[in-house]
């Protein structure tokens, strides 16, 4: 919390003490001095407050109801109560009310000042818990960067030096293509890799509800608004917002994100306080921005103050060195958390994986992957598992030629191990990788049939 200012509202506190607040907290913090109610409350309104500090006058009844008050209307602004008594019947009644703290007479310098930076650090983990437990816990890493293709290679390696930077970045590229875990990697090899990292995907969200997320609201602001929420941008205060599918965003939205781009500050849905927040904004859009803005879509001047740096990413038929490692991490990574002991591909399987020319990217790849370790009863991954009705076909002719008769369908597949193992079905199952009972059920789909077999044999 060092050198970090923080904005105290202190209220009912007499000259005569100010002395000892000013000697623990001048030096870290703005400190705002209100003794009387109406004045208090108009503050409230129009002010974001770090920590509120309430003397409390046991003659006067009124602090009780005013920490009431503030607990109702803006929750997540810790309170912390001083008294020049130590009657336990207070110190009880002001915990149970919301009090974050409560420090008696003498005020001690360092007492007041550890009190208020663990009420802030708290504050802060409150607002990150809150958004992490709609999230999963990830760890980004350049190192996990499957970059086998040169061009890619490249992008990386600019992607490191972008991290070093606060400027606002662009992500361009179709769905799948790994955006959002590239932007985790710029934060988390980033100086706020200690702060939060916040994604917030845009589409398929109504206006208000978007701009609540963002900027977060008052209680009242709207219909169902029944207490202060704290936005992403708030949460988000020395960290790091990925907005994905920035295109989506609705003219007014644009004109607000704008102001925050350039401002640094905002007003909660609803109210009046400017509340001011350190974040760094990486977007990223599937859809072409000059295409929106020549359409009236999108705000040119927004666009230039998102692509200071601009990243466009590849497809992944166009990283075709990639897909199979890439294939490989992702069988870990899912086989891990579904708990089967799936540990590879076999040879025919990745042939079809690296033939084909994946539309949806790495998230396709990621979900036939995924289909095929819950289906797999082996070890391997087999084409059997891998394959659905039209699914996978290879990208090109010339690749499709590495792979003969795979892509034509299943039974081809089925039909050239049999040939190949001379009609020995338990051969041609261990060739392909699975069991001969999966090797008979095949057969018996596709309808095959051979004179050799034993059910055959003495026809004609």
């Amino acid at each position: 919390m060092k050198n970090q200012r923080f904005h105290i509202l202190a209220y009912n506190w007499q000259p005569g003490n100010k002395h000892e607040i000013e000697a623990a907290l001048a030096d870290s913090s703005r400190i705002t001095y209100e003794n009387d109610p109406g004045s208090f409350r108009l503050k409230l309104d129009r002010e974001n407050y770090d920590v509120i500090i309430l003397e409390l006058q046991p003659e006067n009844g009124s602090t009780f109801s005013m920490l009431r008050s503030i607990r109702q209307n803006i929750p997540f602004t810790p309170v912390i109560i001083t008294s020049s008594t130590d009657q336990v019947d207070l110190i009880v009644e002001a915990m149970r009310e919301g009090a974050y703290d409560f420090i008696t007479d003498p005020y001690l310098p360092e007492r007041i000042r550890c009190s208020v930076e663990k009420a802030v650090a708290d504050k802060s983990h409150v607002n990150e818990l809150a958004y992490l437990r709609r999230t999963q816990d990830v760890v980004y890493k350049f190192d996990d960067v499957v970059a086998e293709t040169p061009s890619f290679r490249q992008l990386v390696d600019n992607l490191r030096k972008f991290a070093a930077f606060d400027s606002t970045m662009l992500f361009t590229g179709k769905t799948g293509t790994g955006k959002s875990f590239l932007a985790g990697a710029i934060h988390f090899n980033s100086p706020r890799r200690d702060r939060p990292f916040i994604k917030i995907n845009c589409t398929n969200m109504p206006d208000e509800l978007l701009e609540s997320e963002l900027f977060g609201h008052e209680a009242g602001a709207f219909s169902g608004a029944d207490k202060q929420r704290i936005g992403r941008l708030e949460q988000a205060d020395g960290g790091t917002v990925f907005l994905d599918e920035i295109g989506e965003i609705t003219p007014g939205l644009q004109a607000k994100l704008l102001r925050f781009l350039e401002e640094k500050n905002f007003e909660r849905l609803g109210g009046s306080r400017t509340i001011y927040s350190d974040v760094r904004i990486i977007a990223a859009t599937n859809l072409s921005l000059a295409a929106r803005i020549s359409e009236g879509h999108f705000r040119e001047d927004l666009f230039y103050r998102l692509n200071v740096l601009p990243v466009q990413l590849p497809l992944l038929k166009d990283r075709p060195n990639c897909i199979a490692p890439l294939a490989r991490k992702l069988l870990a990574k899912i086989a891990a958390n579904v708990c089967k002991p799936v540990i590879d591909f076999t040879d025919e399987a990745m042939r079809l994986l690296t033939a084909y020319h994946w539309p949806g990217n790495i998230l396709q790849l990621a979900n036939v992957i995924e289909r095929a370790v819950i289906l797999e009863e082996g070890d391997h991954i087999t084409p059997f598992s891998l394959q659905s009705p039209g699914e996978l076909t290879p990208m090109d002719p010339a690749r499709a030629e590495k792979i003969p008769e795979l892509e034509d369908s299943e039974r081809a597949l089925v039909l050239r191990a049999l040939r190949e193992c001379n009609w020995v079905q338990k051969k041609a199952a261990q060739k392909l990788g699975v069991s001969p009972r999966v090797m008979n059920y095949k057969i018996q789909k596709f309808n095959i049939n051979h004179p050799r077999w034993r059910k055959n044999k003495g026809k004609r």
